[in-house]
């Protein structure tokens, strides 16, 4: 039968509410006992005063156009990395032995294993990072905030602390940008010994290829005129040379000629017999080529100056030819008057003296021109030699200009493409170093404190108010936990309901509760002594509850 019972109970919510008045007592008093320890307890926790700090984050005050940042870490990167070297063990510790933080355990401390003092003050350190007005996305300020157990206590750790936050922004800022501008110095170096090295190739190629450059093929072209310029010139004077090699050995062979018959050669005028004009066609040969040397230099000298070679070797030449002219006019002259005197003369033999010692004279005078004449044929032959040489130099230099310069090209590329790069790197790293010197002036993006850290009024934990209202919560749970258990353990039937439940048959007869005047008196002061208690304990709940807000 009790099975059959536990089973057909509490179908509705009539049934729960006759069941927490049955159990009300039950229910009360764990709700009370529970909260009561709750919050007793919770008087009993340490007091915790959070001290709270506001750091602005600070732009560079140099405007970027003038120096560019040589860093680009976000607040929250670098917040991170703030937060990992000042929440280091070394550095919490040495804070934790200057305030002597943790070393005074609660009053319910001393109940459970001492933990880490710095995991512990990692825990009471919070930071958070606040947004910037109508840009939900950019950070612009973050807050910090510490716990500690009095509030002097928590504003001078906390102050501590933002004195290092802001400190060691300076020092991260600064070593960063020292690294990039470091880094960049090393990259510069690099890119400086390869651009050398590049260098030193094109260097050495343009050395060995000195003549047919590119850039000399203008020059090539100029210097191969002159010389083919010069050939000419040293061509033209090859055969003027080589016709005045003719003449002075005709007019050597006619002389000899006249030394080996003097008598018959002569016929009292001084003149070569059978040619009687011979003794002018060489001045008329003389002046004809003296004539066209002129014509020669005038054209040179419009063209050149008076120190040019051709120029000057031209006058050189016209003076030899000047003096030859002059030494035949001589020559015709002293034969003429040599004749004259013979024919007066009152001896015959002394008369032929005379002009046998002018001719041989003459004779070694032209000898003497022919040697200089055939030296300067093979002076003429010796500069065209080697006019022609350099000809062919130079047209092999004008040949090789496509190839060298295809070669030059190749070689130049990787010079260029170091030489960029190096220039690149150079005004990155003098961009750098402005911002690195901005860094150690330290007027680049820097952490100002808005609001120094607080004195806390309050203490931020534990909160009673939370802590009773959770106790409250559990109390009431419990209670009604165990009214219900109480109600499974002890099924009844209480009235016609749970009959009708259990057996399917209409009941007859109900007999009432019969109760004495005595009874309803005895019950009348129990009800008013249940409502009593009641409400000293619902009053004292609510007291508690309110005493534990305002205290919050």
């Amino acid at each position: 039968m009790p099975d059959e019972l536990s089973g057909a109970m509490f179908l509705g919510w009539e049934d729960y509410w006759s069941i927490a008045l049955r159990r009300r007592w039950w229910i009360l008093f764990t709700v009370f006992l529970v909260w009561a320890s709750v919050w007793g307890i919770s008087w009993l926790l340490p007091s915790s005063y959070r001290s709270e700090a506001l750091i602005l984050v600070e732009q560079q005050k140099v405007p970027d156009q003038y120096v560019v940042p040589n860093t680009s870490s976000s607040l929250q990167d670098r917040l991170q990395g703030i937060s990992q070297e000042i929440l280091s063990r070394t550095r919490l510790q040495a804070t934790i032995d200057r305030f002597h933080l943790y070393s005074r355990p609660g009053v319910l401390s001393g109940m459970f294993k001492a933990g880490d003092p710095v995991e512990t003050m990692r825990n009471d350190i919070t930071i958070d990072l606040v947004r910037a007005p109508g840009r939900p996305e950019e950070f612009t300020a973050f807050k910090i905030r510490y716990s500690a157990g009095s509030p002097e206590l928590a504003q001078k750790v906390n102050a501590e602390l933002t004195s290092l936050f802001v400190n060691e922004n300076v020092q991260a800022q600064q070593r960063l940008s020292e690294d990039t501008t470091s880094f960049l110095e090393n990259q510069l170096a690099e890119a400086r010994a390869k651009m050398e090295e590049q260098e030193a190739k094109v260097a050495a190629f343009k050395t060995r290829h000195l003549g047919d450059l590119p850039s000399q093929m203008e020059s090539n072209v100029q210097i191969l005129a002159g010389i083919q310029s010069q050939l000419q010139n040293t061509h033209q004077a090859l055969n003027a040379a080589r016709q005045q090699k003719l003449y002075l050995e005709s007019l050597l062979q006619q002389y000899q000629s006249a030394q080996a018959s003097p008598e018959s050669s002569s016929d009292g005028t001084g003149s070569p017999v059978g040619n009687p004009s011979s003794a002018m066609t060489p001045g008329r040969t003389l002046d004809k080529e003296l004539t066209e040397l002129r014509l020669r230099l005038q054209d040179l000298q419009t063209r050149y100056t008076d120190v040019h070679p051709d120029v000057v070797a031209l006058k050189d030449k016209i003076a030899k030819k000047e003096k030859l002219k002059w030494a035949a006019e001589s020559d015709a002259n002293v034969n003429s008057s040599a004749g004259k005197k013979t024919d007066t003369s009152d001896s015959a033999g002394f008369g032929l003296a005379q002009p046998q010692q002018t001719s041989s004279t003459s004779v070694m005078q032209l000898e003497s021109q022919l040697k200089a004449n055939q030296l300067e044929i093979q002076n003429d032959q010796l500069q065209e030699s080697e006019l022609q040489a350099q000809i062919s130099l130079y047209r092999t230099r004008l040949n090789m200009t496509p190839e060298t310069e295809q070669e030059l090209t190749s070689i130049s590329r990787g010079y260029e493409e170091s030489k960029s790069n190096y220039n690149s790197l150079s005004q990155k790293q003098m961009q750098s170093q402005l911002a690195t010197s901005l860094e150690q002036r330290q007027k680049g993006e820097q952490f100002r404190i808005v609001d120094p850290p607080s004195l806390p009024a309050k203490p931020s934990a534990p909160n009673h108010f939370k802590i009773s209202l959770a106790g409250l919560a559990l109390g009431i749970a419990l209670g009604f936990g165990i009214a219900i258990l109480l109600e499974f353990r002890n099924p009844r039937l209480r009235g016609e309901i749970d009959v009708d439940r259990l057996v399917p048959v209409r009941v007859l007869v109900d007999i009432p509760h019969l109760t004495t005047q005595s009874e309803d008196i005895a019950r009348r002061r129990t009800w008013w002594l249940e409502l009593g208690v009641a409400m000293v304990v619902v009053s004292l709940i609510a007291v508690g509850n309110l005493f534990a807000f305002h205290k919050h």
